[in-house]
């Protein structure tokens, strides 16, 4: 690309790297993320020329799987070549089912990945699991670019090639305008989540800006600039990352385990550091305590291939170097779970047991007033609390693996109704497990996307929350202020019934009305709203109501102030429980202070 442009900046900077680096270089590590149905397997098709997505159920990825690319294939794809070349070996794409397998992948307590790319449809734009993407980014400190897709859609938008700038240029004047208006709207919404951002041409500093590049994976327009910045940045800023030995000891992260036919239990790991032989002994994370095993094989894909769907057979080989994705057949792999951390064992096998055992430990804060969480990794796990801790929400338990009986009974045995639940992510409910949970009425919620996990979640708290505020209303009497509305008088006496606007709280039929002197006017009859009968008229209503034992001009008057009278052992309660509205509480003071007057010791 001869404009000069940021991805030609970029190329020159990443040729004035040596080539003669004394460490070797591995794979950037680089994962896909982004919302349902954005273009996350689209934009790994396109690089990789397969048809991966046409074989997906709902052309959504289902397995968490791992395409390696070579740097050749960059180059050829970016037109780039000679002194211009980038030196990195390639990249290693990690293709998950949705953002939430990216915590699976650990390493050394982090996020496994070295850069990501964030997938957003501009026409679309961020979705709550866009932005749920995002967070776990930037709780994982990853560096990111936002893949802008499906750019074919907006207006009359025609395919041409070159930089964005200049296949812009040669758009009509209302696509140019609805072009800018969408892009200036994601850069907004990152600017709202506290990133600050600009198209990839425009950027001066990459270190203070996080790059869009506008693209579409269907066509292929705009991706050679995608992966030009994306290898531009690795090579410029995570070279100290990437050095590895070439023949120390392995360590790597479990993808997924499954059985195949005629190979057993087999485990799908990326390998981020040193070597790994068919023959070694390793170390790998499991559910009660680390695992000791010799590897029988190694099973590679072929380049461009994929291992959760490859075209070709695998290749047997007899060690692969950092960073790879490899299948591995071993006896004893029992409880070995996706996320689990794998280690070579050359040397010390108590350290290395030492290690495994402490990376597979459960790092989440936990309180005595939390809810119960099940998850099936520990990325999962610390994901999910991570989300839950945003919003002010403990947890009391934090496991690996399906509900059990035991799980429900830990959570149902809370005081609070609210924290009475357990959320259980991309697990399965045991049948006696379900049983007590139906026993004890108490909701077991189970999800397989994190975002929609919580939601349902906040769902149940807030429905909750509305059903023990009934509850407690009519259990005990809650404060209440109104104003007699003048000229509203339409009837004096037996009973009294006058317009009225209720000013704080709220009141209900049965309730006792008393004036500003502490004095009890009546009780109130019935509630009308447009001539609608009515239980209870709320603040900012104006009704129309009836009121048992007042006459108007004796007890009351136009333009009054009354109060709901609350019994003293109630306005007991209401003081302790603090779940009040604000004008609630101030309601509840008045009449405090109203009270005191005769009584000093009143509701104390």
């Amino acid at each position: 690309m001869s404009e000069e442009t940021a991805d030609a900046a970029i190329e020159n900077e990443v040729a004035d790297k040596t080539t003669d680096e004394p460490m070797y270089l591995r794979q950037p590590i680089v994962s896909v993320l982004g919302h349902v149905d954005h273009g996350k397997t689209s934009v790994l098709d396109r690089i990789r020329g397969s048809t991966v997505v046409a074989r997906e159920a709902g052309a959504i990825t289902q397995h968490i799987g791992a395409t390696e690319v070579p740097m050749e294939t960059i180059n050829e794809m970016c037109s780039i070549s000679g002194d211009k070349a980038f030196h990195l070996p390639g990249l290693l794409f990690i293709d998950t089912p949705g953002h939430e397998a990216f915590t699976t992948l650990r390493a050394r307590g982090g996020a496994l990945a070295d850069i990501a790319i964030l997938v957003v449809d501009i026409n679309e734009g961020f979705k709550p699991q866009t932005v749920e993407a995002l967070n776990i980014l930037k709780r994982c400190r990853t560096p990111f670019v936002v893949a802008a897709n499906k750019i074919d859609l907006v207006g009359n938008w025609k395919q041409t090639k070159g930089p964005i700038s200049k296949r812009f240029s040669q758009q009509d004047s209302v696509t140019q305008s609805l072009f800018e208006e969408k892009m200036y709207e994601v850069i907004g919404k990152l600017f709202d989540l506290g990133m600050q951002c600009e198209r990839y041409d425009r950027i001066k500093d990459f270190r203070k800006n996080v790059a869009i590049v506008p693209i579409c994976a269907r066509s292929g327009e705009g991706m050679p600039e995608m992966l030009m910045v994306l290898v531009g940045l690795a090579q410029r800023f995570l070279e100290d990352n990437l050095s590895t030995s070439e023949t120390g000891p392995a360590a790597g992260t479990v993808l997924e385990v499954k059985e195949i036919r005629g190979l057993g239990t087999t485990l799908d790991a990326i390998i981020y550091n040193g070597t790994l032989k068919a023959s070694d002994t390793v170390v790998i994370g499991a559910k009660k305590k680390p695992v000791v095993t010799t590897i029988r094989a190694l099973l590679k894909p072929k380049p461009l291939d994929e291992i959760r769907d490859p075209k070709e057979t695998f290749s047997n080989v007899p060690e692969v170097h950092a960073a790879a994705g490899i299948r591995i057949t071993a006896p004893n792999l029992e409880g070995v779970y996706s996320g689990a951390p794998l280690r070579v064992v050359r040397g010390n096998l108590d350290e290395v047991l030492a290690e495994v055992a402490e990376e597979s430990e459960i790092n989440i804060p936990l309180g005595d007033d939390g809810i119960v969480l099940k998850a099936d990794t520990l990325g999962s796990l610390e994901a999910i609390a991570g989300e839950l801790g945003d919003r002010g929400i403990e947890v009391r338990l934090a496991d690996v693996g399906d509900v059990s009986k035991r799980d429900v009974i830990e959570a149902a045995t809370h005081a609070d109704p609210l924290k009475r639940v357990l959320l259980a992510f991309n697990v399965k409910v045991l049948p006696d497990a379900q049983e007590e949970a139906d026993a004890a009425g108490m909701p077991v919620m189970t999800d397989r996307v994190i975002y929609s996990l919580l939601e349902t979640y906040d769902d149940w708290v807030k429905k909750t929350k509305d059903e023990l505020d009934r509850s407690q209303r009519e259990t005990f009497v809650h404060p209440g202020m109104i104003r007699y509305l003048p000229g509203c008088t339409f009837r004096v006496n037996h009973p009294a019934v006058i317009g009225v606007r209720i000013l704080a709280g709220r009141i209900r039929s049965g309730q006792k009305l008393m004036r500003d002197d502490g004095k009890t006017v009546g009780t109130i009859k019935s509630i009308q709203v447009e001539k609608k009968t009515i239980a209870e008229a709320i603040n900012g209503q104006e009704a129309a109501i009836a009121i048992d034992g007042a006459t108007v001009g004796r007890q009351i008057s136009e333009e009054d102030i009354l109060y709901v009278e609350l019994p003293e052992g109630d306005a007991k309660i209401l003081l302790k429980m603090d779940k009040l509205s604000s004008d609630e509480k101030e309601v509840l003071e008045r009449v405090c202070e109203l009270k005191r007057k005769a009584d000093k010791f009143w509701a104390m």
